[in-house]
């Protein structure tokens, strides 16, 4: 079966964050014009956007093969970890002004406040946060190609680490990394004559409730709740005509731990307030009855702003993953929450 050549790529789609211009991408990988580019924003809840505009572009005939991609030298340059600061007179800065004068200066800080209320209300434990980071470094520790191969941890080295934003400790938060990703898509019939086996994108969406800001859903009644992950999962079940229980692996945007649990919830693993126990006793692990995160997720692999967990979600379903769950079909993946986001099934063709 034939491949493809960087010369058939008319199309690329990536966040608006990136600093790799599409131009200069398309020269470097010798492509010849491109037909369609685009950005989406918010950063890493943009993280599954790219794939529905890629469909969308390869469905309207715009385009016939698209690299979505994210490119990031963070760990030498970047540095997300450091204070929030204004940019201009524009609105994004006057909604920044309003946390950062309270003391709100990172991305952490701001959702730490949601994850402390959702402690209290629904009773979770600081050990029941960390069940993610441990099942991220669990399975990191088997991946050679992450961060922390061989280096798991245990419970009590976690919560030796220091606190970075109550009830955020290091090991809650993601790495700062230096890498790219990228993937290829192009129509089903065209996949189906390539020499991979064809992975499909069987639902993409994004979602911005109204009381999503930020990095915060302060507008929102209930801080806990994260409805942009309600919204984008309700979308994503009716396009796939599946549902949770269809799900054999999920790949949660991990960049802060503890904000998994509410999204477990919110994508309809369980009900509010129950994730403490669903991720209890290696139900998240292989194994496990909902395997996340086998790549070691952003907490052990790398902090690629999601893009490799949408990687990994392909692995699993060819079958070539490192930490390989048996017989999977349907793979979950989602973006940043916290932020208007966006999520994807990709499915065995």
């Amino acid at each position: 079966m034939p491949g493809l050549s960087p010369a058939a790529v008319d199309g690329i789609s990536t966040y608006a964050m990136d600093n790799n211009l599409e131009t200069e991408v398309l020269r470097n990988i010798g492509g010849k014009g491109l037909k369609f580019f685009g950005r989406v924003e918010y950063g890493g809840g943009g993280a599954c956007a790219p794939l529905q505009q890629a469909s969308m572009a390869i469905h309207c005939g715009i385009a016939d093969v698209v690299v979505c991609y994210r490119a990031m030298n963070e760990r030498s340059e970047y540095r997300f970890g450091q204070p929030l600061t204004a940019q201009g007179s524009t609105v994004l800065d006057a909604l920044m002004g309003l946390s950062v004068s309270q003391g709100l200066q990172t991305a952490a800080a701001n959702l730490a406040i949601g994850v402390r209320r959702y402690m209290h209300e629904t009773g979770a434990t600081e050990s029941d946060l960390a069940q993610i980071a441990l099942t991220d470094r669990h399975h990191a520790a088997t991946n050679p190609a992450a961060f922390f191969f061989e280096k798991p941890i245990t419970l009590e080295e976690h919560q030796a680490s220091r606190m970075v934003a109550d009830p955020f400790r290091l090991f809650y938060c993601c790495q700062e990394s230096d890498g790219a990703v990228a993937v290829v898509l192009v129509s089903l019939d065209r996949a189906r004559t390539l020499r991979q086996e064809p992975v499909v994108v069987a639902a993409a969406a994004q979602g911005a409730p109204r009381g999503v800001v930020l990095i915060s859903n302060f507008y929102e009644g209930d801080i806990t709740l994260h409805t942009e992950s309600e919204l984008v999962a309700e979308q994503l079940y009716a396009q796939s005509h599946l549902t949770p229980n269809d799900i054999d692996v999920a790949i949660f945007y991990d960049h802060f731990g503890p904000t998994v649990l509410p999204m477990i919830e919110a994508y309809g693993f369980c009900g509010r307030g129950e994730a403490k126990d669903f991720v209890k006793d290696g139900n998240i692990r292989l194994g496990g009855g909902l395997p996340i995160n086998t790549h070691g997720g952003q907490l052990g692999e790398a902090y690629i702003h999601g893009m490799n967990g949408i990687a990994e979600a392909v692995r699993q379903i060819r079958g070539t993953a490192v930490n390989q769950v048996s017989g999977v079909d349907n793979v979950l993946v989602t973006a940043g929450s916290g932020v208007p986001t966006s999520g994807a099934i990709l499915s065995r063709c």
